[in-house]
């Protein structure tokens, strides 16, 4: 449920050039790049979309600097669209995530702050960077305000931390509580940051010791004194370090999940120098941990990989069982049998042999720990009992049927019939709304719209986006008793304000149903798991009850024929496996719509490229 009180702006995706104006050393460990440039302001791109001003309004925002591959005399640039950008595959664009260490409109200067440490890509361009060089970037996606109903906030972070909080501690208010904790590599790279009368800063120093291989952090953490009322907790640096520093908040001090944001913003790992230039990693040879995890996943190595999951062996090292006879006792496995595996994990570079008979997690295999990749490779985590399907894609291409049942034994929609995991579901699902949500709400789509029917597994969050932001709307949402549950259960967190949440009711009802009588009916990604002909009469049905001059606005996934994606194509043959269907193309669709009596009479693109579509009665054109 996404209850986090720091409310979410989506700024649309562009591409602008700067220039470097000024070039400072804030400490011997940091350097501070002052860019401006006329594409801060609106401009027009080069293919004649308009774009907006630069926005930064969120202490942690995050751009992507674009920088030239080795030896190469321009960078792989994204190309701009109306609404977001497209990224090149072949190669990719060679970019790394900066944080905004300051936005100031009125001069029309960004800063982005630089940690000296290692080799980097970044780090080498800023040490060598000049008054006058040029360079591109995007970003921010979005942008988070200030956390709202804590008490008192706990920030904890490492060296490149330090931007972010720095630009929170300039943009808190006056009375705010907080204990923020810094890791770096000597006294002399501390920083001089606002004070603030019941804000205590802590600095914690490595003392030449190499970064992420401290417990300073989490000790800190671990032993400050704990003040009463609700804490927000914002964590972020080494991806183990921020991971423990969660675990402990949730798991000895019962911090809500909710009321704790963490960011992983780089992990330990081997980066290999060009042979020409030891300042700058090697785009080929040097591989990050998720990339790595990535190219792992052929036949054996990810079905070891899941099975590893499904036994608990990553999680159960990372919390410091590492034999193999005390694996194999919590995870109720073999003694012998569990060492073949860890073996092959172990020259898989999952795990590493800290001495006979005992492992440790590599970069990759910290991956492993991470909750959401957990979820989709268990496979009784929400998209990892989804993924199941897949193991019928045979028979599913030889009869162009639904292949889930002779996999597992019972239909997807059985499994969905389950509350426990159709909380579950519902719960992430909802996790990734509000980036849809907010540009949709702070479009012009709903103006004038007083009662909106919304059909989406992600309706809460949706719904709360709608209200926030159109004083005078109502919305009904529409959902099966399984899902209406959980729902009325997430409204009550998920919408603080009485008055906005007493204008969102739910009703137990099918997209097969006659909708409401509204002015809009809203549909958001629920025809993936509907073959055509019933997503044609879902459809029909949903205008069916149309106030005058009503309409039906649909969100689907496509599938762009003209750009391949091969995680459009997993997503595709997933949904064959499961529900019998497919990402459909535009194509199509529109085939779907007409077959439902309907015509698109526009399309409105929010947000980083999302398709909103208006749909009417084809007689009403």
């Amino acid at each position: 449920m996404p209850k986090t009180s720091r409310r979410i702006t989506v700024h649309p995706l562009t591409l602008r050039e700067v220039e470097v104006v000024r070039v400072r050393d804030l400490t011997p460990g940091m350097r501070r790049i002052t860019l401006a440039g006329e594409q801060l302001r609106e401009f027009t791109s080069a293919n004649g979309f308009a774009q907006p001003a630069f926005d930064s309004t969120g202490f942690d925002d995050d751009i992507r600097l674009v920088f030239r591959y080795p030896s190469q005399a321009q960078p792989v640039l994204p190309v701009q669209k109306e609404k977001g950008l497209d990224l090149p595959r072949d190669p990719r664009p060679l970019s790394r995530i900066y944080t905004v260490s300051r936005w100031e409109p009125k001069t029309g200067e960004l800063d982005v702050d630089f940690v000296k440490h290692g080799i980097g890509v970044g780090t080498t361009w800023a040490y060598r960077a000049q008054v006058g060089d040029r360079i591109h970037f995007f970003g921010p996606s979005s942008s988070r305000a200030l956390p709202r109903d804590a008490d008192w906030l706990l920030v904890a972070g490492d060296d490149t931390t330090i931007p972010a909080i720095s630009r929170l501690l300039e943009e808190l208010p006056e009375g705010t509580r907080a204990q923020v904790f810094i890791e770096v590599a000597e006294k002399e790279y501390r920083q001089k940051l606002r004070e603030l009368p019941g804000v205590e800063v802590t600095w914690l120093v490595r003392d030449g010791a190499a970064a992420g291989t401290t417990t300073h952090l989490v000790d800190a953490v671990r032993n400050c004194g704990w003040w009463d009322g609700r804490p927000f907790a914002w964590v972020a640096g080494e991806q183990a370090t921020v991971r423990n520093i969660r675990r402990h908040l949730v798991e000895d001090r019962g911090v809500s999940k909710e009321d704790i944001e963490f960011i992983g913003y780089w992990r330990r790992g081997e980066v290999v120098a060009l042979e020409a230039d030891g300042a700058v990693p090697d785009p080929v040879k040097t591989r990050t941990p998720l990339e790595k995890l990535h190219d792992l996943t052929e036949l054996i190595a990810p079905v070891a990989i899941r099975t590893a999951v499904e036994l608990g062996v990553p999680e159960l090292i990372s919390r410091g069982v590492n034999a193999v006879k005390d694996l194999a006792v919590k995870a109720g496995a073999d003694a012998r049998a569990l060492g073949k595996l860890l073996r092959y994990l172990h020259a898989l570079d999952v795990l590493t042999e800290t001495e006979p008979g005992h492992y440790g997690l590599t970069t990759v295999g910290e991956v492993l720990t991470v909750e959401f990749m957990a979820d989709f490779l268990h496979p009784a985590g929400v998209a990892g009992r989804e993924m199941l399907g897949i193991y019928g894609l045979t028979e599913s291409i030889r009869t162009g049927q639904p292949s889930y049942a002779s996999v597992t034994g019972q239909t997807y929609a059985e499994v969905r019939a389950e509350q426990d995991y159709e909380d579950r579901y519902l719960e992430r699902l909802a996790k990734f709304q509000a980036t849809l949500a907010e540009p949709i709400a702070t479009s012009d789509i709903l103006n004038g719209v007083r009662h909106l029917v919304l059909h989406s597994g992600g309706a809460g969050a949706q719904a709360r986006e709608f209200v926030a932001a159109h004083e005078n709307l109502r919305v009904t949402i529409c959902a099966l008793p399984a899902q209406s549950d959980w729902l009325r259960r997430d409204l009550l967190d998920s919408i603080p304000d009485e008055q906005q949440r007493a204008r969102v009711s739910v009703v137990e009802q099918s997209v097969f149903e006659p909708s409401p009588p509204a002015d809009v009916v809203f549909i958001i990604r629920a025809f993936k798991t509907l073959a055509d002909a019933d997503a044609a009469h879902a459809l029909r049905r949903a205008a069916e009850n149309l106030l005058p001059g009503g309409r039906v606005l649909l969100v689907e996934d496509l599938f762009d024929t003209d750009d391949l994606d091969e995680h459009d194509g997993e997503a595709d043959l997933l949904a064959l496996t499961v529900h019998g269907s497919g990402v459909r193309t535009a194509a199509e669709l529109d085939d779907v719509i007409s077959r439902a009596g309907l015509e698109r009479s526009t399309t409105h693109t929010v947000g980083w490229g999302t398709n909103v579509q208006e749909l009417v009665p084809a007689e009403a054109q």
